[in-house]
């Protein structure tokens, strides 16, 4: 602050130090001995009446601005002195102007504030201050600390004072400094400079606990109304939190705002007293200097604490709203520290934005750290999707407002291979929650960016299991329990092709809706392709060919055809017709073959079966015979095995196949043994079953029939 002054020329100008007569104050000194430097070169041609004019008036202007103390001088209570008016220190300015010495005001009064805080006011607050860290009793805590506050503010007094008269005189052009706003900002700037140049960590500890127990004063009085209930719990009995807090503040002893006996409630007291500290900072100009950090680390860990004890854990409702309702509340208590919501304040555009900047913070850090908690939990939210939709929602309107992208890629990818990708996770629970992570990631993102990244270990790891592709052709046709989103997703009415990659919808959209994607999207992969994929045609590319799906779909069909008589011809015709959709009409005409074999087969029965029961009873087989007749080019290839079945068995075969031949000239049947199903009757000692087994089963109880009964023993 010590600035080198530079003498104006005046017009009358002495090279001579001035020899004066003794003024009726005391000269000034200390920092004062530049601007004696500068009245020494100021006289008028060895007549002392203006230099003795001059003399009195800075003695004027000196005194009258900084306490007397601050120059060294006796104070003015005990000399007897009175102060003087303000008329006399605007007198003395004009005098101090029309020697070119005003220019230096400003600069000294500065000084003289620099010097006295460091050498007695600083000193005294801090030495106030000291003697009240070991103060455990929040009540007498808060008291002694507004005594601080209140003896720094006495000591501060003169000069505030002070400084309103330098900011008119500025603004009435008695003085040419800074300016009235530039003068006020440097005062207040080497005052908190001074006084917080290395902050006690105790003292910042003190404030913070202080602020902390004053949030919470304040939400416990805004959250009980005149009837004594809790707003925030009022139709919300249901929710786990809202009923573990309902029975804690009815079983607890203690105030859930100062934490002290109920009988002894000093709710209203601290409340007063909070208001009556940040009146005396707002004077002081130290209001946001001493309570930022304070308020910013209450803000932080009642957020944070709030949110682990209301949202951990429960994804199936929003709870935006609920937290805007409460941040608003915070917002208030805000105008309560910051003294914007009263009739004391402030005035000045900076601090009409206080309350602003703060709302936007106490947002931002909501947005972050609820994203964060999501985040965290983003596997178990996509193993309850949708029942966690709301919460996927939640999370996606943070993103938007957060830069959390690349932290949820690294979480959700850990935990994925932590948690599902190792040989302890059946191929159709790894399936199971693909499914819902493409559901629940494309609400989330539908740029499908982050379910490429994030899930592409899960793709390579499905690659390497040798039942994947069975699981999901069983998941399309219904057969099997864990991928039953399958089916429904193959029943869609119109489907992506995956003949021809696109989507069946328009896909051309509106130019002004036309979003691009993230920065981290591959570019070698069309954006629309990636929007339009569905849950099927990403499931099929994790091999990169349909092929696969359409033979294994052939093998699991011929598996159903022969070995279920009983199965539903309508659903199969059903799921090969919704298959052609996905898949193109030529690859699927093998299946189309099939299931006609499967009609004809029933055809032809029905008609040699009709022939038999024309003939005599001598004439007709023993037993019935019903085959199914494939066309071998058709079907999948069979395991060449044989089976020696019984001589009447294979008779009754034989003339089967003579009466298929007349029906279908040129034509004939070659007999498949192991495959099949045989109806048969087993006689017991005891009792008669009917069972249906398989051929191999079948021949095995026949030649126990040809045996003799074995010997009483």
């Amino acid at each position: 602050m010590r600035a080198a002054f530079r003498p104006r020329a005046l017009r009358h100008v002495t090279a001579a130090r001035l020899s004066c007569a003794s003024s009726p104050r005391a000269a000034p000194v200390g920092s004062g001995k530049r601007v004696g430097a500068q009245m020494a070169a100021a006289g008028c041609d060895g007549d002392p009446g203006p230099a003795q004019e001059l003399l009195v008036a800075w003695n004027t202007v000196s005194t009258g601005l900084v306490p007397p103390a601050a120059l060294g001088l006796a104070s003015s209570r005990t000399s007897g002195a009175v102060p003087p008016k303000e008329e006399e220190l605007r007198a003395a300015v004009e005098v101090l102007r029309g020697h070119g010495l005003h220019s230096v005001l400003e600069e000294w009064f500065v000084e003289v504030l620099q010097n006295d805080l460091q050498a007695n006011i600083s000193l005294e607050f801090w030495n106030a201050i000291s003697q009240r860290e070991n103060c455990a009793d929040e009540p007498q805590c808060l008291l002694l600390l507004l005594d601080a506050f209140g003896l720094l503010e006495s000591r501060l007094d003169p000069y505030l004072r002070s400084l309103e008269l330098l900011e008119k005189w500025t603004r009435l052009g008695l003085l040419m400094g800074a300016g009235a706003q530039g003068l006020r900002e440097k005062v207040h700037t080497t005052l908190r400079g001074v006084l917080f140049f290395s902050t006690p960590r105790t003292f910042r500890d003190t404030i913070q606990r202080l602020y902390g127990r004053f949030l919470r004063v304040y939400m416990q009085s805004k959250r009980k109304g005149e009837g004594g209930t809790d707003p925030e719990l009022e139709g919300d009995l249901d929710s786990r939190y809202a009923r573990r807090r309902y029975y804690r503040l009815l079983q607890s002893p203690l105030c859930a705002g100062c934490g002290s006996d109920k009988q002894r409630c000093w709710c209203r007291q601290a409340l007063e007293q909070f208001h009556q500290l940040s009146q005396v900072l707002h004077r002081l100009s130290l209001l946001e200097r001493v309570s930022a950090e304070a308020v910013t680390s209450t803000l932080h860990q009642v957020t944070r604490e709030r949110m682990e004890d209301r949202c951990r854990g429960e994804y199936e409702r929003s709870f935006l709203r609920e937290f805007h309702k409460w941040i608003e509340r915070v917002v208030g208590w805000l105008g309560k520290v910051f003294l914007q919501d009263g009739p004391a304040r402030p005035a000045s555009p900076e601090a009409g934005n206080t309350l602003r900047r703060w709302r936007c913070h106490v947002q931002r850090f909501f947005y972050r750290i609820y994203a964060s908690l999501r985040i965290e939990e983003l596997f178990s939210i996509i193993r309850d999707f949708p029942d966690s939709r709301p919460a996927v929602e939640d999370l996606k309107y943070c993103l938007e407002r957060t830069d959390q992208r690349q932290q949820l890629l690294l979480s959700l990818k850990a935990a994925l291979e932590t948690r599902l990708l190792h040989p302890g996770v059946n191929t159709c629970d790894i399936i199971t929650l693909y499914i819902s992570a493409i559901k629940a990631l494309r609400v989330l993102d539908p740029s499908m960016v982050i379910l490429e990244v994030a899930c592409e270990p899960v793709r390579r790891y499905l690659r390497t299991r040798e039942d994947t592709v069975r699981q999901i052709v069983a998941g399309l046709t219904g057969d099997s329990d864990g991928t039953g989103d399958l089916a429904i997703e193959l029943s869609k009415t119109d489907p992506a092709s995956l003949e021809t990659g696109q989507d069946s919808e328009d896909d051309s959209g509106e130019p002004e809706d036309w979003v691009p994607d993230p920065v981290d999207a591959d570019p070698g992969k069309s954006s629309s392709k990636r929007r339009s994929s569905d849950i099927i045609s990403l499931l099929v590319s994790i091999y990169g060919s349909k092929d696969l799906f359409i033979n294994e779909y052939r093998s699991l069909l011929a598996d159903r055809l022969l070995h279920q008589f009983s199965f539903s011809p309508e659903r199969e015709i059903r799921n090969v017709e919704l298959l052609k959709l996905r898949f193109g009409e030529a690859p699927m005409h093998f299946c189309e073959v099939m299931l006609k074999d499967m009609a004809d087969s029933r055809r032809i029965n029905a008609n040699i079966r009709e022939e038999d029961e024309k003939r005599p009873a001598e004439e007709q087989p023993p037993f019935g015979v019903y085959a199914v007749i494939l066309s071998s080019e058709f079907w999948p290839p069979f395991k060449d095995e044989k089976l020696e079945v019984p001589e009447d068995i294979r008779e009754a075969l034989e003339v089967y196949c003579k009466k298929y031949e007349k029906l279908k000239a040129m034509r004939t049947l070659s007999w498949k043994h192991t495959l099949g199903l045989v109806t048969m009757d087993v006689e017991l000692a005891d009792r008669t079953l009917s069972v249906a087994v398989t051929p191999v089963q079948a021949v095995v109880l026949l030649y126990f029939q040809d045996q003799g009964e074995p010997p009483d023993s």
